[in-house]
């Protein structure tokens, strides 16, 4: 691969040397940092443009477990220049500029930066790992040598998952995973010592009955900082059934296990994991299957790769707004998470798409505050960094990132289900899509009683669109059809009770 020379002002490096610690989020925000994603458009989600004030801890993924016990790179380029820096070629040898990598740029801002090891594609050799005692010491030995070389502030152990058979996985897993974790844990202490600071290890789970039957808890738990549950990816192609990737609550159809909330009972209530310790897991990508007519009818058991060829069928959420222009947007109220269908005579005819917007990121953190779990965690973080427009470079927002935050940083400690928290809230509400055609939904954060009253106007004030929406409900969610606007900038104004929330919306067709 070639290699760049980069050029900086010493001001602007003195400047980064001086950059403070920001303010941390009002709960844990694990964020999944891929290192091939570096190099996605143009390279816009890089070690200046992350978010760090929006997260607790970054899981830079992925290192590769060897089965001898070894960790390896999986991308060396990408890794040197994200971990250490981008590079000084005027030196000899090479040097690396500060302050310009992950690591450095993150304690900077008071964040911490994991080494994560393994992943869907990777966990094959964990078996083998976790089943030897000198393999086992061999991978806690190279945990604390990434450590060493890159500054870690700890390990995450992604191993998809013990007893898995299709990846190698046997029912000894279930002992040979405490072992493992207990070798890392003992490592990590000593290293401790040298150091002089706290080392973190934490543990990605399958969010299905039947691989949490695989984990020894009562001994897993005490070994962990954080438990992280995946719950996403409960459906999805593999069922030839149009059905939600990551529910909230159990849908109408398919398996009433496979849902955050069920995975939630089950690992604190059946397994007695301490909800303080639970990141719950948000999907800030989508899954799509082809030849669907509705939600639960069967699928041809494929994703659509034409639409969605840049994540081979599993879009990450910008390229779910990318393409929204070809899909009608649906909620399905039961399982509190939106869905899309493709629109007919356009080449997303038929195409099915399971995400998660606004809305149901909101439903997902105010569940998080309401049974007290520790926090969340997002695969992956550049899957919401939106452009100004595609390919322009320019970074618009994170709307799902800002919305967890928001809800957690607002909610008060009683919870929003406490009635003395309703006596004097305020109305928070997200729109989407914005940009949008003839398409917009707003939801809310808190019960409705009576009218919400909805005007549009253009720049100049005047009044394009207004509708009276009457409702009872606890966070509604409402789909306005817009009539056919002239493109550009309109001021979105809601008024309920007294109380106006104004949202600048762009009409793009």
């Amino acid at each position: 691969m070639r290699k760049s020379i980069f050029f900086f002002l010493p001001i602007c490096m003195f400047c980064a040397f001086l950059s403070t610690v920001e303010a941390q989020p009002c709960r844990t925000v694990i964020a999944y940092y891929p290192n091939w994603q570096w190099y996605d458009r143009a390279k816009l989600v890089d070690p200046f443009s992350l978010k760090y004030q929006d997260y607790t801890i970054i899981n830079y993924s992925f290192f590769k477990p060897e089965a001898s016990g070894l960790v390896t790179f999986t991308d060396a380029w990408a890794d040197e220049n994200l971990l250490l820096g981008q590079i000084n070629w005027s030196t000899t040898p090479p040097t690396y500029y500060p302050n310009t990598s992950i690591i450095d740029r993150a304690h900077n801002a008071g964040v911490k930066v994991l080494a994560s090891i393994g992943g869907w594609t990777l966990s094959a050799n964990f078996p083998a790992i976790a089943a030897s005692a000198t393999n086992r010491a061999i991978f806690a030995s190279e945990c604390n040598r990434l450590i060493d070389s890159f500054g870690f502030d700890g390990i995450d152990l992604d191993w998809e998952y013990p007893g898995y058979a299709p990846n190698g996985g046997t029912p000894a897993d279930k002992a040979n995973f405490t072992l493992l974790l207990q070798q890392v844990r003992d490592s990590l202490d000593a290293l401790e010592i040298k150091l002089g600071k706290p080392l973190m290890l934490t543990s990605c789970f399958g969010a299905s009955p039947v691989n949490a039957a695989n984990i020894d808890w009562n001994a897993v738990v005490p070994l962990l900082d954080h438990i992280n549950l995946m719950t996403y990816d409960y459906f999805g192609s593999w069922d030839c059934l149009a059905n939600h990737n990551s529910p909230l609550f159990a849908p109408a159809q398919g398996d009433p296990a496979f849902n955050l909330d069920s995975t939630f009972t089950m690992i604190t209530g059946k397994y007695g994991v301490p909800p303080q310790k639970v990141n719950l897991g948000v999907a800030f990508y989508g899954r799509s299957q082809m030849n669907g007519t509705a939600l639960h009818a069967a699928t041809n058991c494929t994703a659509n790769t034409q639409i969605f060829g840049d994540d081979d069928g599993t879009p990450l959420y910008y390229n779910i707004l990318k393409n929204l222009h070809l899909f009608d947007t649906f909620w399905d109220g039961q399982a509190q998470v939106p869905y899309l269908f493709g629109k007919a005579a356009t080449q997303a005819a038929g195409t099915f798409v399971s995400y998660d917007n606004p809305a149901s990121v909101a439903r997902k953190a105010q569940y998080v505050v309401d049974k007290m779990a520790g926090g969340v965690i997002i695969w992956e973080a550049t899957g919401d960094y939106l452009e100004t427009a595609p390919g322009s470079g320019v970074l618009a927002g994170t709307p799902l990132l800002d919305t967890l935050n928001a809800v957690f940083c607002a909610t008060p400690p009683i919870g929003i289900n406490d009635p003395k928290w309703h006596e004097n809230t305020l109305i928070t509400a997200e729109i989407w899509p914005n940009p949008t055609g003839d398409q917009l939904w707003i939801s809310f954060n808190t019960n409705l009683s009576g009218k919400v009253l909805i005007n549009l106007r253009d720049m100049q004030s005047r009044k394009a669109f207004s509708q009276t929406l009457l409702t009872e409900e606890q966070n509604p969610v409402f789909q306005l059809k817009l009539p056919l606007l002239s493109q550009g900038a309109y001021i979105l104004q809601i008024n309920y009770n007294d109380q106006i929330i104004t949202r600048k919306l762009i009409i793009n067709d």
